[in-house]
């Protein structure tokens, strides 16, 4: 069973930053891509940022030049390396990669503080 666990979120001051990591377990299939989506409150969720197979990159425009998106070169793990950071950053990072088919992780809480 694939599942996705994201870590590396947690509080930071204005300016900081922060790296997101996607680990996928419970596949021995290849991921061919990553994408991280953002849900701030009250707000609807947001795509932020995404990776293929052949490591071309997308950005939103909110975060484009302040976030970066990589896979690992140990397969299954995505990252998101994110600068810059604003108090509308404040937002559950979520992961999604796609195993065939899509699959979501639970999120990891990022806070950015004045």
């Amino acid at each position: 069973q694939v599942q996705l666990v994201e870590s590396g979120g947690g509080l930071v001051q204005i300016g900081g930053s922060l790296r997101l990591s996607c680990e996928v377990t419970g596949t021995i299939y290849g991921v061919s891509s990553y994408s991280w989506y953002r849900q701030r409150p009250d707000r609807q969720r947001e795509w932020v940022a995404s990776i293929d197979t052949n490591d071309n990159t997308n950005y939103g425009d909110s975060v484009k030049g302040r976030f970066t998106v990589s896979r690992g070169s140990i397969a299954h793990t995505g990252y998101l390396q994110m600068n810059g950071l604003n108090l509308d950053d404040t937002a559950v990072y979520i992961c999604k990669a796609r195993v065939g088919r899509d699959f979501w992780g639970q999120g990891t809480q990022v806070t950015v503080s004045s």
